[in-house]
């Protein structure tokens, strides 16, 4: 997408969404493609990735801690 298309998108000025994707540039969350004057950002999926497999641990600890914390309420509810 450009930039104006993501400000449309996003309902907010296009120097916001300029300044943000510099930082995504930057940290190669996102990749430029210039055609013109025009500017085509896409996300990179790699980034993506590794941080969705960073969280993984901590999901599976988060979903055992809530089920025990389900069981433990409906325990609660049984003895009133």
């Amino acid at each position: 997408m450009t930039v104006g298309d993501i400000a449309d998108r996003l309902y907010i000025r296009q120097p916001q969404v300029s300044k943000h994707l510099k930082v995504l540039n930057d940290a190669r969350i996102v990749e430029v493609r210039p055609l013109g004057n025009r500017r085509f950002y896409r996300l990179r999926p790699e980034p993506l990735q590794e941080i969705d497999s960073w969280l993984q641990t901590f999901r599976s600890m988060w979903e055992d801690r809530l089920d025990r914390l389900d069981d433990y309420l409906s325990e609660l509810q049984g003895k009133k």
